[in-house]
């Protein structure tokens, strides 16, 4: 599930304090406390397959590009 990043309109609405404060009041993300969404990965920002072992807390496409430099082995 992907979101999209309601910080673009900063930029549209610098000029006017007023309404940017109101718009962030009733547009900004609401804090997870459980959920898929609360683990994301700490590299890319993924929220799906995610590997939270040996506190870790990557995504499985990173933790397959970090493997070998984090010292786990392939085996066959």
């Amino acid at each position: 599930m992907s979101y999209s990043n309601y910080e673009k309109m900063f930029k549209q609405l610098k000029a006017k304090p007023a309404k940017l404060k109101k718009y962030i009041k009733h547009n900004s993300p609401k804090e997870r406390k459980f959920g898929i969404s609360v683990n994301r990965c700490k590299r890319c920002g993924r929220m799906g397959g995610h590997i939270s072992k040996y506190g870790l807390s990557l995504c499985r496409q990173c933790f397959r590009e970090i493997a070998t430099k984090l010292g786990f082995k392939k085996y066959n």
